[in-house]
Parts: structure tokens; sequence; C-alpha cells
């Protein structure tokens, strides 16, 4: 029987493959130079075209040696050589433009833990942050909003979308806000799941204009593909890591929840049909980042679920504010406010008797084999959802 994931999903093959080999190369002197094996590799596969099968099997070889290729060739590459390119010096001008915004923050009134979490939030700067700050949101599982991600820049997608004229012209506004998503992916300094979003958000941007399926799996073996063929490092990055688990997690555990409410049911009840939607997020993505999160920090916080409910509509209302608060300094008072009260929340969170398990140190064998169960889980419930229908609610 043909598995739905790998037939709807072509390029999380390929993606797996190049993994593999950047992970053989890294660890594994190669003696050979993996550019010849690479160009004999493919042209085996152009001689195959006949068979097709074994075509694509060579295929996934060719994957499998570009990775190897790829880290032999980046551990080889001297930083000393390199030249400053166009692209580090339009970084460094928005660098130059962040401090200016942040400016704007610290001399209307925000200060403090309040500077630090809106700093984070908005222009992706951490420096600010006390070592208690972290400790809070770390224990009360809200972390994830400091580091922008995906979370925050689909929040300015969104506002875009609706200043936008989207309905009339949309192929041009598309663009208008993926140049915005860009400007800004630099402004807050090019943060590997700052990259990642931007380059799925790209992509549902232009796919959204062909009326084509907008955010999948596909799309996010894509991204990893192109992500570690600029540098194949990044794989093993903690940020880039923990970035595409998170969204691989939702992309396949939250449709498999989708049809639990019968479609009627949250048509009648749109308050239960946001709640659940936001339970089914929350827990797929944690789903997907606790192991990752056990193995490098050695914490699981509990009341994650309960810190999501706070701070995911916190963060939105934050993050739209600091944008009116740079054009209307005089309603920074708002923000203020409610990033005390954000910050007084969370801090009642880590007050409460098992808000975290520390001390787990999980192997990497562990952690590997967790995502295997997680998996195969996965599989599982596939299987089932058909036979228990889901619609015991009718």
């Amino acid at each position: 029987m043909r598995n739905r994931l790998l037939d709807n999903a072509p390029l999380i093959r390929l993606a797996v493959c190049m993994i593999i080999g950047i992970i053989i190369a890294h660890y594994i002197s190669l003696p050979i130079p993996m550019l010849t094996v690479l160009a004999g590799m493919v042209a085996i596969a152009l001689l195959l075209w006949k068979y097709r099968n074994l075509q694509s099997f060579t295929i996934l070889l060719c994957f499998l040696v570009m990775g190897m290729f790829l880290m032999q060739r980046q551990q080889s590459m001297s930083d000393d050589s390199q030249t400053i390119s166009r692209v580090d010096r339009s970084k460094a001008y928005f660098m130059q433009q962040r401090e200016k915004l942040l400016a704007r923050f610290s001399n209307n009134g925000i200060d403090g833990d309040a500077y630090a979490v809106v700093a984070a939030m908005s222009l992706g700067d951490k420096s600010a942050l006390t070592h208690n700050l972290k400790d809070t949101y770390s224990v009360s599982g809200a972390s994830h909003v400091l580091a922008l991600s995906g979370l925050h820049l689909g929040i300015i997608y969104m506002l875009f979308s609706l200043l936008l004229p989207i309905r009339r012209w949309p192929a041009l506004s598309q663009l208008v806000i993926i140049l915005f998503i860009w400007a800004f992916v630099f402004l807050v300094g090019m943060s590997l799941s700052v990259v990642r979003s931007a380059i799925m958000l790209t992509l549902y941007g232009l796919l959204s204009i062909a009326n084509r399926d907008k955010m999948s799996i596909n799309a996010l073996a894509f991204t990893a593909i192109a992500m570690l063929m600029w540098n194949p490092s990044w794989l093993f990055d903690v940020g880039f890591q923990m970035s595409f688990m998170a969204v691989l997690a939702i992309l396949l555990f939250v449709p498999l929840f989708e049809d639990v409410f019968p479609a009627e049911f949250l048509m009648e009840h749109r308050w239960i049909k946001r709640i659940w939607g936001l339970v089914v997020v929350s827990c797929s993505a944690q789903l997907g980042v606790a192991p990752l999160i056990a193995f490098y920090f050695g914490r699981f916080s509990t009341y994650f679920l309960l810190t999501n409910f706070i701070v995911i509509p916190a963060a939105m209302v934050i993050l739209w504010l600091s944008i009116v608060v740079l054009v209307f300094p005089s309603l920074a008072y708002i923000l203020l406010y409610i990033v005390e009260f954000l910050n007084a929340s969370l801090n009642r969170i880590t007050t409460i008797p098992g808000a975290c398990i520390d001390g787990l140190h999980p192997s990497v064998i562990q952690v590997v084999l967790i995502y295997i169960l997680i998996f195969c889980s996965y599989l599982l419930i596939e299987r089932i959802k058909p036979i228990m229908g889901w619609r015991t609610l009718r």
C-alpha cells in the first residue's frame, strides 16, 4: 500500500537524502572529490530515462551525493578568503535602520523588561533580555515568541493582506507583500527561522497567484533544500532544526484532527473552532520541538498550552502596536501596558507547581527514536482516522 505522505510530497525524499549526505560528510572525512561523483551520478540518471524506478532511485542518490559535496565544499572554504558581498552591505544598512527604530521605543518611555520584550518580538533584538526574563519565558513555554519565526511573519503578512487590495490586484499585492517581508527579514538580522518563514511565505504568495496548494510539506521540503544548498552547515543550527520540526509537525498532525468536530458544528460555534484550532496547532508544534528542547535545554514546559492561549494573542497585539507606536509615539503607553500584563501573566504561570520538568538529557539516539515513534503514531492515526470517522458529535 502506497503512502500518501510520500506520494503528495515527493520533495521530502530528496530533502531527506540531502540531509543524510550532509551528515555523512560532516562526520566522515571524504578522500575523493564529490563533485566528480555527483557529475557521474547525474549522467547515469539521465541515461536511465527508460527505467523510471531505477532512475528515481538514482536521483535520490544524486541528492545524497550532492549533500556530501555541499558539506565537503563548505568545510574547504576559508572564512578569511570571503569578501564582503552586496548582501552583507545591505544587511549592515538595515541593521543601522533597526537601531534607529529601537531608539524610538526607548525614547517613548518603553524601558526595562518591557523594552526587551518589544525589541525581541518586533525587531529581533534580544540583547536587552535579562537572565530572569529569559527564564520566565522558558519555564512557562513562551520562548518561541521571543525568537522571530513564522508566527511573527505570518502576523505581518496578514496585516499587509488587510491593507493592500488583494482581491482587486492579487499579483501586484502579493509581490509588494513579498518585498516587505524580505525587507523585514534584513531588518531583523536574517535569523534562520525568519529566512525559513520568508521563503515559505514567498512560495505561499506566488502559489496563491496561480491558485495552487499554498502551504504544504512539499513547500517545506523545497525550503529546506534551498537553504541547505546555500549553507549546509545550517543543518546543525538549533534554530534551524526547531523551526523546521515545528512546521513539519503542524503540517502533519493538524490535518489529522481537522475532522474531530463536524464542519457544521464548527460553523455554528465559531469560538470552539478558534479554540480547537489553537489547541491543535500548539500541541502539534510542541510535539515537533519537545525532543529537541529536552536535548538542547534539558527542559519541558508542562503548561505550554495555557501559555499559548495568552502569548499568541498578545504577540499579535504587541507586534501590531509596535508598528503603530513607531508612527504614533503617543500610543506607547498602551503597548507598555500590554507587555507588562504579558510578563506578569507568564511570571504567575511559572509559580504554579510543576510548571516545568528539568534535568532531561536524552541522547541523540533517544531523540531519533522519539521522532520515529512520533512518525509511527502519525501513520497509525492516518490509518485509523477513516475507520473512526471523528464524527461523534453530530
